[in-house]
């Protein structure tokens, strides 16, 4: 029919053929230095003694592994020659598609790349000057000779951080809602609870580790004075992150909107049960990822209570380096507080994409 619309593709695309190439030649760039560092590594570790079969059939396999991003490119190389091809014949359709799957994989190439740069510079790093980084924070006969000693030590970090964090929730739940006590005669509460809030916030949880610790001793007050170091370290991280998971106990309660408070008012609820059982609950649910967020600095924050002499990892670690004149223990403690962090951030992150899916769903 003459006066039927009719579906023109419009302009052919660009060609990616220069693209694919740019790609092709920067991975063969990176592949190169790979092989380079890999050679580097070769003769740093024979200088050591610690070549030989095992260290060279390692260093095969990674010189091989480094091949790969060179898949991507060709593969970007070949669609852009397809793509000529297709529009040669008038496939303007395909031939975009061609175009645009050889332009991603040109990126994915490009992407890589940069990736196993940042990789060959750190190898680098740690075999320069004939080993020098490698010896200094992976001394491996010390590591195993002093891991025994640290873990040990880890235990005090642990038993910290564990009693801290409920004494923390807790502690932060009151503050929070002594903040949002109604009416004038909740004014003075609510006033002392944000100077405390306001003090403990700007005090760094060094300085406050170091005045609990070394001041309440000093005292001479009964029963405070016979606390131990852990008790001391425990009472001062408390009060220190406390402050701070108010305020995550503050923004959760007041993000549940006023109809709820209303609604449990209106049935004869008080104001401390409105809170018990409407408004904390849902109002906690939203803000565990923050808590837990909180949980992991104050896991590091453990590390702080070196300043008062208790004995935790890291002032084990100390020791040792101060002994071997080396920081390889230090490095171990390092791997510990990373080791028990990371599964927890991914939790964190899993409980966002959760939150993040039931909202847009349009879940409560």
């Amino acid at each position: 029919m003459s006066g039927a619309r009719r579906f023109h593709a419009g302009a052919p695309p660009k060609d990616a053929t220069g693209w694919a190439l740019a790609a092709l030649l920067a991975g063969a760039f990176v592949v190169a230095a790979s092989w380079g560092t890999l050679r580097d590594l070769r003769a740093a570790l024979g200088s050591v003694g610690a070549g030989g079969t095992p260290a060279d059939a390692a260093l095969l396999l990674a010189a091989l592994a480094a091949l790969i991003l060179l898949v991507p490119s060709l593969r970007s190389l070949a669609r852009a020659r397809a793509a000529k091809r297709r529009l040669a014949g008038g496939d303007v359709i395909g031939a975009r598609v061609d175009t645009a799957a050889a332009r991603n994989l040109a990126w994915i190439t490009m992407g890589y790349a940069a990736a196993q740069v940042l990789a060959v510079l750190v190898v680098q790093f740690f075999i320069a000057n004939n080993l020098a980084v490698s010896r200094t924070f992976f001394l491996m006969p010390l590591i195993g000779e002093s891991l025994s000693l640290i873990l040990k030590a880890f235990w005090m970090n642990i038993y910290i951080f564990m009693v801290a964090e409920v004494l923390v929730l807790i502690w932060g739940l009151v503050v929070a809602v002594a903040r949002m006590l109604p009416g004038e005669a909740g004014k003075p509460v609510r006033l002392i609870a944000t100077f405390y809030v306001d003090l403990f916030r700007g005090l760094p949880a060094i300085i406050n580790i170091y005045l609990i610790g070394f001041g309440l001793p000093l005292t001479g007050l009964p029963f405070v004075k016979d606390f131990s170091q852990q008790s001391f370290a425990i009472l001062a991280l408390t009060l220190t992150n406390g402050a701070y998971v108010a305020e995550i106990y503050r923004a959760g309660i007041e993000s549940i909107h006023w109809s709820q408070t209303a609604a449990a008012r209106s049935l004869g609820l008080s104001y401390l049960q409105t809170l018990r059982f409407v408004v904390v609950p849902q109002g906690v649910r939203n803000i565990i990822p923050p808590l837990l967020n909180s949980f992991i600095s104050l896991q590091k924050d453990t590390a702080l209570v070196n300043v008062i002499g208790a004995i935790d990892a890291f002032n084990q670690s100390i020791i040792i380096a101060s002994n071997h004149f080396n920081l390889s223990a230090v490095t171990t403690v390092a791997i510990l507080f990373i080791v028990i962090t990371i599964p927890q951030a991914r939790l964190v992150d899993r409980l966002i994409e959760r939150d993040r899916q039931r909202r847009r769903a349009g879940g409560a």
